[in-house]
């Protein structure tokens, strides 16, 4: 039976999963990769033709068949009948949690549904490398990968604040600096760094929230405090961390960690547009796969041990391309996620 991947949106994550599973489908032992695109625009017609070209397949909705054609596009598939005959589905749009009630709850076909971080509530909450092991065959059906901010955060508190399988923070605080936008995007620019809302009384922002349930899916309890603000870049996200420990902890033992972590990458550069050009030169299509860019001239601890403080940057995209690959293949054969996923390994870093 063939394998076939779905993806729902060509945005800023669509797009790059859609061309990751075209050229690497070999290794991912991927047979069809087939996108959906909601809304025919001139201005995307190279973007469309790109991904054709690759090798993916297009559906559309069926009263827009006609205007794709008309920008010369091959229409492969009706957004239904894709759906239908789908493997897995990967949802990169705003509205995945309306989807899963609407039409992903009734699907027979598809074996798993995969959403991205801002859709609370479409499934168990995952993280690649963080909660791998509490996914359950048969059962978890629906998975939200995380945000790439809390990816960020994760992967702190895995290597800083846990012992084994022991919480050993006592108490997380982090400020998401946030790029205006991406690249690629003319809209929602910023005239200056704009702060967000505490929406959350526990929590602060949803990034803490969710690093909440994703441990807690491993039996451990965050205690963490997320605040945001918006800064008049494009570059990268940013974030400043403290852990509080319950136990001492050096300096020369937090390198160490970091340093062991595969998922964690370390810089001595301090500027985000430097580890953003790196990306740029080194990672997929632009991409770096690392769930964190710690700088290392940043990372402080207090005399007693007590508290880790630094600044990493995001691989935004990056981290939640790999969980969501990691998603998808574990939906397929969750045997064998680690056998198929290993071709990407050259794009999640050590040091930039």
């Amino acid at each position: 039976m063939k394998t076939v991947v779905h993806v729902v949106g060509t945005g800023t994550i669509g797009e790059p999963l859609i061309g990751l599973f075209t050229d690497f489908h070999h290794y991912l032992g991927v047979d069809e990769v087939t996108f959906h695109k909601r809304t025919p625009m001139v201005t995307e017609r190279a973007k469309v033709a790109h991904l054709l070209a690759r090798g993916a397949h297009l559906s559309v909705d069926d009263d827009q068949v006609a205007d794709f054609e008309a920008l010369g596009h091959k229409v492969s598939y009706t957004s239904q009948e894709a759906l239908a005959r789908a493997t897995v589905v990967l949802d990169c749009t705003p509205s995945a949690l309306e989807s899963r009630e609407r039409t992903y709850a009734g699907l027979k076909g598809p074996r798993g549904f995969v959403a991205q971080g801002s859709q609370f509530g479409f499934g168990k909450v995952y993280a690649r490398g963080i909660n791998d092991a509490t996914l359950v065959p048969g059962e978890d059906r629906f998975l939200e990968v995380v945000s790439c901010n809390t990816h960020n955060l994760a992967v702190l508190v895995r290597t800083l604040g846990v012992d084994g399988e022991r919480m050993a923070m006592r108490r997380g605080r982090f400020l998401c600096m946030r790029r205006a936008n991406d690249v690629s995007q003319t809209k929602d620019y910023l005239p200056a760094p704009t702060v967000g809302r505490h929406e959350d009384p526990g929590f602060g922002t949803y990034h803490a929230r969710d690093l909440f349930h994703l441990f807690q899916s491993l039996g451990l309890t965050v205690r963490a405090f997320s605040s945001s603000v918006r800064l008049n870049t494009q570059y990268m996200h940013s974030v400043w961390f403290s852990i509080e420990r319950e136990t001492p902890l050096d300096r020369e033992a937090a390198l160490e960690r970091l340093r062991s972590n595969p998922l964690v990458a370390v810089t001595e550069r301090r500027s985000a547009n430097e580890v953003f050009s790196f990306g740029r030169d080194h990672g997929y299509y632009g991409r770096i796969l690392s769930q964190t860019v710690v700088s290392l001239p940043s990372l402080a601890v207090t005399p007693d041990g007590l508290e880790v403080v630094g600044f990493s940057f995001t691989p935004q995209d990056g981290n939640s391309l790999l969980s969501s690959v990691s998603a998808a293949m574990w939906l397929v054969d969750p045997e064998r996620v680690e056998a198929r996923t290993q071709v990407l390994k050259r794009f999640v870093f050590k040091e930039i």
